[in-house]
């Protein structure tokens, strides 16, 4: 069974809303995302494990550093999850 939920745990944190706002805009360093949501590697760190556990976002390493990208794929069937309670 697919865990359906782990989209959901992904989206329901303000922060992890935040940095979804910016990984949209093209792939993002962790370094920059840091930079620009002023907080800790760390914490980060924390955030991108649910949100790459989610699968809203496909993780890249290269070097030290790891680049994030959205994955459109589980937005949409976030999307399709709603809808079939709304239909």
């Amino acid at each position: 069974m697919e865990n359906k939920h782990k989209i959901f745990k992904g989206l329901s944190d303000p922060s992890r809303i935040l940095i979804l706002g910016l990984v949209k805009k093209g792939e993002i360093c962790s370094c920059d995302l840091c930079s620009q949501l002023d907080i800790p590697l760390s914490t980060l760190a924390h955030h991108m494990k649910v949100l790459c556990e989610s699968g809203l976002v496909n993780p890249r390493k290269e070097g030290k550093w790891i680049y994030y990208s959205i994955c459109i794929e589980q937005f949409e069937k976030a999307v399709n999850i709603i809808t079939q309670f709304i239909v």
